[in-house]
């Protein structure tokens, strides 16, 4: 039964939901005890999660159930803030319903998120560095792909996405729309941006990226909210500096004073990584340096960058640079069995959502739409690449008649991949850089 499940998980082309995009018949093909819900929305304004574990409570706890099953997990936990008052109350009632599921509720901290920070808060377990929460005997997985996950029981393929759309835009929401839908057609739906010079944020404000050409672009499995800010809001400044400034600037300022170290989440899970010490690295070239490898364990959360340095400078992305550099060069985390022991300050140093939100200047913006929309385009256009891992292999040609559900992208053979489907009626008018495109 438990291969038949992630079967059909894979079948269906189910990714992790929350930003990573790991297939999830990956994830879910291992033995652990217990299973976490991550409905954490640790990213300031991001809002579908609790959306769907209100409205969609039922059937994400059905996506719970079968990976608790296939994964031979004793119970099942679905894990929210307390903040979200109505999603809490909808999932305690529906859990009092179910063997083996409950509900914890978190703090509001960022980045309760965190898969690894998530663990520690729910299970008291500290995940090894550049472990995975498997590592610790569990899974984690987000609340859509949950969603996703009862689907793909049912025989139906990821073909949609819940998002929020927020910032400088007339009708603030989370909307569904199909995968490929370009983002601009969102922006509109949204009633358009307010303000003439803008840039679109896919994902939160910590660590989403800022889209170079969102007339280009379209929205994906992973894409989890589109953030319209002014071009110099502080938000978007740092993501789009040049590298070249970037250590400029870190070698010329950074005085060492061990802020970003003192509240980086994974230093405070006991994790060895100091990015004050990467800075100067970083400045200095010492690439090869035993220290340089302490850039692996970073998840990139964004902490140091936007709310620790005193000098904004940015740690996150001279540990991205070092990182890419390491990475390119075949160099891995040399795991010797060290036993990670958590900082003893660390509840201290937890940052308030609210908190961040100020820092971050974005009060104006903590809307909390209420108002769910969806919306089907004429044409989507639809990447083969969604995922972690190698792309999906195109099965269509151009000039095919394809309906809401039906495959366009197979696993290649021996590879980590998802599949890809077709996510609304039409014909193929394209298959262009990797980029299927269907015109209903």
């Amino acid at each position: 039964m438990a291969h038949a499940i992630v079967e059909k998980i894979r079948e269906a082309g189910v990714v992790g939901a929350g930003g990573a995009g790991l297939p999830t018949h990956v994830k879910t093909d291992a033995k652990v005890d217990t299973v976490l819900v991550n409905g954490a929305s640790c990213e300031p304004l991001l809002m579908s999660d609790p959306y769907l574990m209100d409205a969609e409570v039922d059937t994400m706890l059905r996506g719970l159930q079968a990976v608790v099953e296939c994964t031979g997990a004793s119970r099942g936990i679905v894990c929210l803030k307390g903040k979200h008052k109505k999603a809490l109350e909808s999932v305690r009632a529906a859990c009092a319903r179910t063997e083996h599921l409950e509900a914890f509720e978190l703090k509001d901290f960022y980045p309760a998120g965190d898969e690894q920070v998530l663990v520690k808060e729910v299970l008291d377990r500290v995940v090894p560095e550049r472990g995975l929460p498997l590592n610790v005997g569990c899974v984690v997985s987000n609340t859509e792909t949950m969603v996703n996950i009862a689907h793909a029981l049912e025989g139906r393929p990821v073909t949609h996405r819940y998002l929020t759309v927020a910032g400088e835009i007339a009708c603030p929401m989370v909307v569904k729309v199909p995968v490929g839908t370009p983002v601009t057609d969102v922006l509109a739906y949204a009633g358009g941006p307010v303000i003439r010079d803008y840039v679109v944020v896919d994902g939160g404000p910590m660590m989403g990226k800022v889209l170079q050409a969102p007339e280009k672009a379209s929205v994906t499995k992973t894409t989890s909210g589109l953030l319209v800010l002014p071009p110099d809001h502080n938000v978007v400044l740092r993501k789009i500096m040049d590298p070249k400034t970037v250590r400029r600037i870190s070698f010329s300022i950074c005085c060492q004073c061990s802020r970003c170290t003192d509240l980086c989440p994974r230093n405070l899970l006991g994790h060895r990584l100091h990015p004050h010490k990467l800075m100067q690295v970083f400045a200095n070239q010492e690439l090869e340096s035993p220290v340089a490898r302490e850039a692996l364990l970073c998840s990139e959360c964004g902490v140091c960058e936007k709310y620790a340095c005193p000098m904004l400078i940015s740690p996150r992305e001279v540990n991205a640079q070092i990182k890419r550099v390491l990475m390119q060069n075949g160099v891995r985390w040399d795991n010797t069995g060290w036993n990670p022991i958590p900082s003893p300050y660390r509840e201290e140093r937890r940052i308030p959502t609210q908190r961040l939100i100020q820092r971050l200047d974005l009060v104006a913006y903590d809307t909390h739409p209420h108002y769910v929309g969806e919306y089907t385009p004429k044409e989507v256009r639809i990447p083969l690449k969604q995922h972690l891992g190698a792309p999906a292999t195109c099965v269509v040609e151009v000039g095919a008649r394809v309906q809401a559900g039906d495959l366009l992208g197979e696993i290649p053979e021996k590879a980590m991949a998802a599949r890809v489907h077709a996510s609304i009626d039409g014909v193929v008018t394209s298959i262009d850089n990797g980029v299927v495109t269907i015109r209903s």
